[in-house]
């Protein structure tokens, strides 16, 4: 039987994201296979966050460029990357609050996606699309916490799955666009 290593990956991101606690023996139950198919592919802990890691850097990296960040105004090109990031943000709500990511060096990938996704930020700021109040950091930080925000509550039935890119852009932008005084 071939094991699909994306799918192992998500079931273990949304294990994990709910239960950080959770066994290699957990993480196999919720993949469907056992653990030795588990341990063959990722020797330990360590090793399936990391490849945790590496993909979310992926899927993320993939959404960016499919979003054309510099096409259009700043918040259509935010629009875009939302509905883009939806697919991994079951990965990237666990990469977000995964500690064991940021106890040493911080993934090269991870500077990258924060570079590009503040540089949106400050892009719409410069236009006066955006407050300026708020550092172009901050909003990316805030566009990751709702992001896993979100798929927690989708995932436990909270929230309409067909909600999440309204939801998250909704609350992103009504506190990030700049008001014009009257």
């Amino acid at each position: 039987m071939s094991v699909d290593r994306n799918q192992v990956l998500r079931a273990a991101a949304a294990l994990l994201s709910r239960k950080s606690t959770a066994t290699m023996d957990e993480v196999a139950r919720a993949a469907g296979i056992g653990r030795a198919t588990l341990h063959r592919h990722f020797a330990g802990r360590e090793a399936l966050v990391r490849a945790l890691e590496e993909r979310g850097i992926q899927e993320i990296e993939a959404a960016l460029d499919a979003a054309r960040l510099d096409d259009g105004t700043a918040e259509e090109a935010l629009r875009r990357l939302i509905a883009g990031v939806e697919p991994a943000a079951g990965l990237l709500s666990f990469l977000v609050t995964e500690n064991q990511l940021f106890e040493g060096e911080v993934n090269e990938g991870w500077s990258r996606l924060d570079a590009r996704v503040s540089a949106l930020f400050r892009r719409g700021q410069e236009r006066g699309e955006f407050r300026f109040d708020l550092t172009p950091a901050w909003l990316t930080e805030a566009l990751y916490g709702l992001v896993g925000s979100c798929a927690w509550a989708v995932q436990d039935g909270r929230v309409a799955g067909k909600d999440f890119q309204y939801m998250i852009v909704e609350l992103l932008l009504g506190g990030a666009r700049r008001s014009v005084e009257k």
